[in-house]
């Protein structure tokens, strides 16, 4: 039987009827954003960010996929208000966040991609404990019924496996991006992610209709 919070997020999925006009400057802010890193020539903080926003993606389709197959609910959803629901678990706010979340994630980053915190390579310092402010922000989403989960292996008694798929991937894949020295490769990645989340939107929700 299909969860009430799933049921109310599946009716808004693509529906056009809610759109509010703050979308077009949500937009322009995010073009500006990347414009500015563009500008500045720093194309490893662009495709980072990028690559973050694709990963954010690819979590939203396996996401969409686990609702259809259980019949049940998504991890998490976002039957709330919203100016457009792309997915069961993504809205245009929420995308708009990730796409200036992963400029932030590049930005933040030491010089040295080899300098230690605490003994360890900063990298993976810096994704962890900025994936466990992410699943703060979660829980406090969940709190006010923005964000819900309805599954027991995914709530607030599982804040590790949250922080182990929910994020750290996407913090991860972005500083693998950042610090690859051949520009071809790094775009080459980002390519390979775009065709992932491309080809899985055009079969799940264009052909099949699925998520």
């Amino acid at each position: 039987m299909i969860a009430d919070s799933a049921a109310q997020a599946q009716a808004l999925v693509r529906n056009a009827s809610h759109f509010q006009w703050y979308v077009i400057p949500l937009l322009l802010l995010v073009i500006q954003a990347y414009g500015e890193q563009a500008a500045a020539r720093r194309w490893n903080v662009v495709l980072a960010g990028v690559a973050f926003w694709l990963m954010d993606w690819i979590n939203e389709i396996w996401n969409g996929l686990l609702f259809h197959f259980s019949g049940f609910a998504p991890a998490w959803g976002t039957p709330g208000s919203s100016a457009y629901v792309i997915l069961i678990g993504l809205n245009v706010e929420i995308t708009f966040m990730f796409a200036i979340m992963g400029l932030y994630a590049a930005r933040m980053l030491p010089a040295d991609a080899n300098a230690k915190i605490f003994g360890i390579n900063n990298r993976w310092v810096i994704a962890a404990g900025n994936s466990v402010l992410c699943v703060g922000v979660e829980y406090w989403l969940n709190h006010i019924g923005a964000l819900t989960w309805e599954w027991s292996g995914w709530n607030v008694g599982t804040p590790w496996l949250i922080w182990l798929v929910g994020y750290m991937p996407f913090f991860v894949v972005a500083y693998l991006v950042h610090d690859m020295r051949s520009r071809t490769r790094q775009v080459a990645v980002v390519a390979g992610l775009g065709a992932t989340v491309a080809g899985g939107l055009a079969l799940f929700a264009g052909v099949l209709h699925w998520i």
